[in-house]
Formats: structure tokens, sequence, C-alpha cells
């Protein structure tokens, strides 16, 4: 009888259970916030990505023949990234309206002028950027590198 009061005492005591919960939810919480921290770094990653893109452009759009100037605007925009790699910029001329595309303005489009449309001839610069992210922990299912890029397209005078 003395045996059988002790043990119900002791299933009615709850001494230590909040750090055997506590044991339990840490892993789970600890796994979240690792996540979390890891799918902040590759959108901050993927956001230099474009906004060196978008940089190496307007550069261009201003001086659309110095390549060298719009790679290197590309990479002053994301120096936080040593793998950034810039694409060959591409360039050409066009009409205002987007018809009559040439590479390199080797042939000057002949733009039609009427009252709807402009005849202007304007620049057109690609740049594209890319960057290889790596998570922190291997995540099943998800691939441990993945390879981020942006292209951007401004069109200048």
């Amino acid at each position: 009888m003395k045996f059988l009061a002790r043990l119900c005492v002791l299933c009615k005591a709850n001494h230590g259970a909040a750090l055997v919960e506590l044991a339990l939810v840490t892993p789970i919480l600890l796994l979240l916030v690792i996540g979390a921290v890891d799918l902040g770094r590759a959108y901050y990653v993927d956001l230099e990505v474009e906004n060196a893109a978008h940089a190496g452009a307007e550069y261009g759009s201003i001086n659309p023949t110095l390549t060298a100037g719009i790679t290197a605007a590309a990479r002053q925009s994301a120096p936080n990234l040593s793998n950034l790699t810039v694409t060959a910029p591409t360039w050409g001329c066009e009409c205002s309206d987007g018809t009559s595309y040439y590479g390199n303005c080797s042939t000057t489009p002949v733009c039609v002028v009427n009252a709807t449309r402009g005849g202007n001839v304007v620049h057109r610069v690609q740049v594209t950027t890319s960057s290889v992210y790596t998570t922190m922990v291997h995540w099943p299912g998800i691939p441990s590198s993945i390879t981020l890029s942006a292209t951007a397209t401004v069109r200048g005078n």
C-alpha cells in the first residue's frame, strides 16, 4: 500500500516536465531559425545579382560602347559577391517604338515617323549577371549550390 501511495505521488508530480518539453522543441526551433537565415541569405544574393545587372545596364545606357565600364559598374554594385559573373554586355540600336533592333549599331535602323509613333533611334543595352549561392546546411531535396542570375535591359539616348 505504501508503495502504491508513493507511486501515485510521483505520477502526479511534474518536476522536470518543462525541461523535457524544451529538449523536444529546441531542435525544431533551431532548424526553423537556420532555415530562415539560409533563405534570407539566398534572397540577399538574388537582390545583389539583380541590382548589379541594373547598375551595369544603367551605366551602359549612358556609355553603350564601354563594355569594360559596364562590367565594372555591375561589379561595383555588388561588392559583397566575390563570385559575381558578368556576361559580355550586348548593345545595339533600335527605334524608339521598339522595332528594328540592330546589334552594335552596325546598321542604323530606319524608323517610321508618324503621329502615333516616334522616329528616334535609341541605344539598348542588355546586361546579364549571375552568382552561385551555397546553402549553409545541406537540406534534403534542395541542391546545396544554386545559380542565381538576372538580366536587365535599359534603353538610353
